[in-house]
């Protein structure tokens, strides 16, 4: 396997890009893909048995299991993180170990359906607040100690409607290659 190859399995939608403009409409659709996320993931793994869920979607990449348990840790951290760009004045977060988390018995052998349950609430909550976000709301940020950057609410809408977007593609690449 090429490293060409490898990079297309990692990021089969391409890295993230910031837009140049935030547009009103750019930030409807962003949240509109982050609603729909736990739908469109249960879409495709609806069938997935055992087998199925601990294949990893790369070589030595995450099992599809690790992948469905990472995006709503993430997501987790992602709503965290809104809420004090909300209450607090450009406020620190603390950041975490997503490789580290992986391995972790939740992670590697839990079943899913709770993790799914838990999407479909959290993007619910997720998408109503940033529904509400004021122009001067989307303006907040927090800054992210590893990068030492301000990241503005603004930003985190298009990240994470690419997050989500990203690690469905992992799936859906994963049941083309293998048939499935």
């Amino acid at each position: 396997m090429t490293e060409s190859d490898l990079e297309k399995l990692k990021y089969p939608i391409g890295k993230f890009h910031t837009p140049e403009e935030y547009t009103s409409e750019f930030i409807l659709d962003k949240i509109e893909q982050i609603a729909s996320f736990p739908e469109r993931l249960k879409k495709e793994i609806v069938d997935f048995s055992d087998e199925k869920l601990d294949t990893p979607y790369r070589p030595e990449g995450w099992t599809v299991r690790q992948v469905i348990h990472h995006c709503a840790e993430s997501h987790m951290n992602c709503y965290i993180r809104l809420k004090w760009a909300l209450t607090e004045n450009n406020p620190i977060i603390k950041p975490y170990d997503e490789k580290r988390w992986s391995e972790l018995p939740d992670s590697l052998n839990m079943p899913i359906a709770p993790t799914l349950s838990l999407l479909e609430g959290l993007h619910f909550r997720l998408a109503y607040i940033m529904k509400n976000l004021s122009e001067a709301d989307l303006e907040k940020s927090f800054v992210h100690p590893e990068s030492n950057s301000e990241i503005r609410l603004k930003q985190i809408i298009g990240l994470y409607a690419w997050h989500g977007n990203h690690h469905l593609a992992h799936i859906t690449s994963l049941k083309k290659r293998k048939n499935w």
